[in-house]
């Protein structure tokens, strides 16, 4: 039910989310500790996300949703958020924004000795993805795969 909710409302968004000007990277739907919690998280490719425009998408999904109601009455708490620098690159689009950058890897078991590699990314299709030219890893072995943040 709750995946439901998060594809129901992530379908019913993307365009109008779009039309501002943002992607609509995902969509949760969530018990935390003060109760349901809807997330809408967005994504700017020319600059970081601010405050400024987590309100401005807020402000419009709050309308939709009162439309859609994806909860059938049931009370939650709306949430727009950034995708933050440390988030998971799940799909194609993230692969592709990723390309030619430093990313880190974590597997669900050992693969030749190593649970975690960092490296460039330098190819993916839908099976596998390249680091550094060399090293191919099957996606369903992978964990965890992040953009690499030095500090």
């Amino acid at each position: 039910m709750k995946e439901n909710i998060a594809t129901i409302v992530k379908e019913y968004l993307d365009k109008p989310i779009a039309h501002l000007g943002y992607e609509l990277y995902d969509v949760e739907y969530a018990k935390k500790q003060n109760g349901m919690n809807l997330t809408v998280y967005i994504y700017l490719n020319d600059r970081p996300v601010t405050i400024e425009d987590c309100e401005k998408v807020h402000h419009l999904v709050d309308e939709l949703l009162d439309t859609l109601n994806p909860t059938s009455d049931a009370p939650y708490y709306l949430n727009v958020s950034s995708v933050g620098l440390d988030r998971p690159l799940k799909i194609d689009k993230d692969f592709v924004r990723a390309m030619d950058k430093k990313v880190e890897i974590k597997l669900f078991s050992p693969y030749n000795g190593q649970k975690e590699y960092l490296g460039i990314l330098t190819s993916f299709d839908n099976k596998t993805i390249t680091l550094d030219n060399s090293l191919c890893i099957d996606r369903k072995d992978i964990a965890l795969c992040k953009m690499y943040i030095d500090f």
